[in-house]
């Protein structure tokens, strides 16, 4: 079968374009990528093996913009929808297939102007602005959290089989991983530095991803206070899961992918919503989490040492069993989630009949 997957801008929907493509492949179907030229989809796959082609259309979003901007974002928006219904007829697509962002718009609009089965995975616990448009127009909307509606279908979220094959279930605190993200959350990279002394005096190693943006300010800092030779420290790396599985547990964002890849891979977290994402999604993200008692929300403002090491202590509790906190924590993670969620969603496109 010959389908279009489309969407992305940030890291978070590229991440289920890739693992969605890698099932689709494996089957033997034809897949098309359709980008913008913008955001992160260049760097994702204009080098992949996995599309026959992929496509990258000078687009960028539209709710952000203001005045005469705005005006101009619909205009290429619409010049990219028709080069969208081209790119369709060219390779004789049978399925679209969005994962979200900006980057889904030319794609997805000419899908449902073309007929052609439409169907969408929302990553969110908060639906995104163009998702919430072209619900009305999906044969199924995916998703992973407790969303309710019209042709809506929870699945598990998909998760690159790493997350799966590396997790471990936690017995004591032995080691943290401060994910500042591939840019570099401020917040939780300071928040590090702030409590980085007392972590190694309780003998709990430290491992800590920064960002690009951020890593040469936070290598020197950590120079300065006479810590850098006694953690690991890296702007960015391609084999993460490995640093994760290291780790007994986690300070992070909440982006949707993070969240679930966490509960993959067993791993306990902090999670620190970024307080301005749209609808304030990262925050229900990791609220679901910590309402079945998966890990805690923790707003930025409220970040403070105590947090932590109150959250350490109560990793370190035995129950009735004899088992530490940290294990039911770890155990319970990984029930959450399983490792067919991208061939269920597979399965349900690929069969579907008009």
């Amino acid at each position: 079968m010959n389908i279009v997957i489309t969407g992305g801008g940030t890291g978070g929907h590229l991440s289920i374009a890739k693992a969605l493509a890698e099932v689709f492949k494996s089957q033997g179907n034809d897949l098309i990528y359709i980008g913008s030229i913008n955001g992160q989809d260049r760097d994702w796959f204009e080098e992949s093996d996995l599309f026959k082609k992929a496509y990258f259309l000078n687009t960028y979003g539209v709710v952000n913009q203001k005045g005469f901007s705005r005006i101009a974002s619909l205009l290429k928006q619409i010049q990219a929808i028709k080069k969208a219904r081209k790119i369709f007829r060219e390779h004789k697509i049978q399925r679209v297939l969005s994962v979200g962002g900006f980057s889904a718009g030319p794609a997805s609009f000419g899908a449902i102007i073309s007929g052609i089965p439409f169907f969408i995975h929302e990553q969110n616990a908060i639906k995104g602005t163009l998702n919430k448009f072209l619900s009305p127009f999906a044969k199924i909307i995916f998703g992973s959290f407790a969303h309710s509606g019209k042709n809506y279908l929870k699945t598990s979220y998909p998760v690159r089989e790493e997350f799966f094959s590396n997790a471990r279930v936690r017995q004591e605190v032995k080691c943290v991983i401060f994910l500042g993200g591939s840019q570099g959350a401020r917040a939780v990279n300071d928040f590090a530095l702030l409590v980085v002394k007392k972590l190694l005096a309780q003998g709990i190693k430290v491992i800590h991803q920064c960002g690009t943006g951020d890593y040469e300010r936070i290598k020197s800092l950590y120079e300065k206070i006479g810590f850098l030779n006694n953690i690991e420290l890296f702007a960015f790396n391609k084999n993460l899961v490995e640093k994760m599985t290291q780790a007994d547990f986690c300070i992070g964002r909440a982006g949707a992918s993070s969240v679930w890849e966490l509960a993959a891979n067993g791993l306990p977290c902090i999670f620190i919503p970024y307080p301005y994402a749209a609808g304030d999604h990262q925050y229900y993200n990791a609220l679901e989490f910590q309402n079945e008692g998966l890990g805690i929300v923790v707003r930025q403002n409220d970040l403070y040492p105590q947090v932590l090491f109150d959250f350490i202590d109560r990793l370190e509790k035995k129950g009735e069993n004899g088992n530490k906190e940290i294990q039911s924590l770890s155990e319970k993670l990984q029930a959450k989630i399983h490792c067919d969620g991208a061939n269920d969603i597979a399965v349900k496109i690929l069969k579907w009949s008009i």
